[in-house]
């Protein structure tokens, strides 16, 4: 019988920073668990109280921003969309075109980690569109849908599709 599940592949934070354009102190992703080209990927942000939007979000209760969560399903989104059209090559980039259906479930505090779990719900071209649920533990925190576009530069300089 022959095996027809995908392998599943693991990034550590170099290997992501690779796929994506992001550095301190806007990379939300430490690592990449369960990466199906094409198709998943399971996220994974260690949250510390050493975050830099702490500071002013909130002093007396630190909490971190919903749209920061957001960001971090999308990174993991966009690893999954680098990793399968080889963007690191190419220097591709993924941009946000829309969210949608974002809810925010519970508070995300520091000496959380984050599980991001995005799964591609279609795509067409250079438009892809994922379902995402953020985790802390069983408690879902965060769910959207969004949709990214890739955009690989020209050698004119300019960005072409």
């Amino acid at each position: 019988m022959e095996n027809t599940e995908q392998k599943k592949i693991s990034l550590n934070v170099n290997e992501i920073k690779e796929c994506l354009p992001h550095r301190y102190p806007m990379l939300m992703v430490d690592r990449i668990e369960d990466l199906v080209l094409g198709e998943s990927a399971v996220g994974i942000k260690n949250v510390t109280a050493n975050e830099p939007f702490f500071q002013g979000h909130f002093p007396s209760r630190p909490i971190m921003p919903g749209v920061f969560i957001v960001e971090a399903l999308g990174q993991t989104a966009g690893v999954v969309v680098s990793k399968t059209m080889a963007l690191e090559k190419s220097g591709g980039l993924v941009y946000f075109m829309s969210m949608d259906g974002v809810r925010f479930r519970k508070l995300v505090e520091p000496g959380d980690t984050l599980r991001l779990c995005v799964q591609k719900d279609r795509s067409h071209g250079n438009v892809w569109r994922f379902k995402g649920k953020a985790f802390v533990g069983d408690a879902l925190v965060t769910e959207a849908t969004f949709t990214a576009m890739i955009v690989i530069p020209s050698e004119e300089g300019g960005q072409s599709k």
